[in-house]
C-alpha cells in the first residue's frame, strides 16, 4: 500500500463552477485563470474541465507552453505578458495573447518582425502593482494602435480591494478605469472572482474567474460566497497511528501543546512536506470519519496529530479530510491565518492527484 495522503480532483466541481461565473456575467465572455498549476490542481486536467471558457489565463510563456503541448489551441493570455523581447517568437508561434503592463515590454512588441499579436494594456487603477498609470496609459495605447505587429488591443486592470465588496477602493477604481477606457473603445476586462460575484457594474465584455472556479469562496474571511460552488479539490489522508496518552503528555516537536487529560491522540499521514500548513495552529479543523476534530501539537514534515476525545472509535486506517468535501478550505485557511489560494496551490509534487469527474 502507499502511503495513503492524496489530492483527489472533481472535474464536475470546476465544470459546475464555471457555469455559476456564466450564470453571474451572462453578457460577458469568461477568461479562465488556471495559473500556478491551475490553483494546484493540475493545469492540464483543470484545462480540459473548462473547455467551456472562452479563453485561459496563465503567469507565464512556460505554463502556457504545457498547454499547447497538451493539445489545448484554445486562447491564452500570459498575465504577466514577456519577461524577455526572446519570448516574442513563441507567443507569435503558439498564437497566445500579452498583458502588456511596462514601457519595456512596448519596446520590445516594436522590435518584432511579425504581426497579429492580441494585447491587453494593463492600467493601474489603483492597486499599484502592475500597469501604466492613468495619466501614461492613454499614450501606450496610442503607440501599440501604431504598430503593424498589433492586431487587436484591450484594456485590463485589477481590483485590490474585490473581497470586501463595500470596500470604497471598488468604486475608485472602477470609475477610474470606466474613464479612461471611455477614450479608446475596446474590450474591457476588471472583474475577479469577488467582483463577478458581487459587483455587476464591473463585468464589461469580459470577466476572470480564478478561486471560485476551484470552489473556494472569494470574499473576505468570515463572508460565504454569494452562489454555491462545490470544491473541486478534496485533500485527504488516514491516520497511521494512535496513542493513549496520559494527562501532561507533549505532542510534537517542541512539546507546546499537553494533553490536559488522559485521552487518544492520532497520527495522520500529512505534513508539511505535503502543502499543509506548518503554521496550523492547534484547534485548526481536521475532518476524521465525518466529524470535526481539532488539530494537536507542531504539524511535522510528513505527520500531524488530531485529539480523538470526540472519536473514540478512531481506528488506524480511518480517512481523514483536511481540506474539500465536507470540510471548505478557507475555514482552514483561516484558522491557520492565511488564505485558501495559499493552500491549494501549496500542495506539493508529491501528493498525488486523482482526477475524476464525481
Amino acid at each position: 500500500m502507499t502511503r495513503p495522503v492524496r489530492a483527489r480532483i472533481d472535474l464536475s466541481a470546476l465544470t459546475f463552477n464555471l457555469s455559476r461565473a456564466r450564470h453571474a456575467a451572462p453578457d460577458s465572455r469568461v477568461l479562465a485563470v488556471i495559473k500556478a498549476d491551475g490553483y494546484g490542481h493540475g493545469i492540464v486536467a483543470v484545462a480540459g474541465a473548462l473547455d467551456a471558457a472562452d479563453a485561459f489565463a496563465v503567469a507565464s510563456l512556460e505554463e502556457a507552453l504545457l498547454l499547447r503541448e497538451a493539445g489545448i489551441n484554445k486562447p491564452v493570455l500570459l498575465l504577466e505578458g514577456v519577461f524577455s523581447a526572446d519570448e516574442l517568437e513563441a507567443v507569435t508561434r503558439h498564437g497566445f495573447e500579452l498583458v502588456v503592463h511596462h514601457e519595456p515590454q512596448l519596446e520590445w512588441i516594436q522590435e518584432l518582425d511579425k504581426a497579429g499579436l492580441t494585447v491587453w494594456l494593463k492600467v493601474n487603477s489603483g492597486m499599484n502593482r502592475l500597469g501604466f498609470a492613468p495619466r501614461e496609459a492613454l499614450e501606450a495605447w496610442d503607440r501599440l494602435a501604431a504598430m503593424p505587429q498589433v492586431a487587436e488591443q484591450r484594456w485590463m486592470s485589477h481590483f485590490a480591494c474585490a473581497d470586501d465588496p463595500h470596500h470604497p477602493a471598488n468604486t475608485e477604481q472602477e470609475t477610474v478605469f470606466q474613464a479612461l477606457c471611455a477614450q479608446r473603445k475596446a474590450p474591457r476586462s476588471l472583474a475577479n472572482s469577488a467582483a463577478l460575484l458581487s459587483r455587476p457594474s464591473s463585468h464589461y465584455e469580459w470577466v476572470r474567474p480564478g478561486i471560485m472556479l476551484y470552489g473556494a469562496s472569494p470574499m473576505m474571511a468570515g463572508q460565504v460566497s454569494p452562489v454555491e460552488l462545490k470544491p473541486a479539490m478534496t485533500f485527504s489522508s488516514e491516520v497511521i497511528a494512535i496513542h493513549d496518552c496520559r494527562k501532561g503528555d507533549a505532542i510534537g516537536y517542541g512539546q507546546g501543546w499537553k494533553c490536559p487529560e488522559a485521552m487518544r491522540v492520532g497520527v495522520v499521514a500529512a505534513g508539511y512536506g505535503d502543502g499543509y500548513p506548518r503554521h496550523a495552529p492547534s484547534g485548526t479543523p481536521v475532518l476524521l470519519n465525518g466529524e470535526v476534530v481539532p488539530l494537536v501539537g507542531r504539524v511535522s514534515m510528513d505527520m500531524l496529530c488530531v485529539d480523538l476525545r470526540k472519536q473514540p472509535g478512531a481506528g488506524v486506517g480511518d480517512p481523514v479530510v483536511l481540506w474539500g468535501q465536507g470540510l471548505p478550505v478557507e475555514t482552514v485557511a483561516e484558522a491557520a491565518g492565511t488564505i485558501s489560494y495559499e493552500l491549494l496551490c501549496g500542495v506539493t509534487s508529491r501528493v498525488p492527484r486523482i482526477c475524476r469527474a464525481e
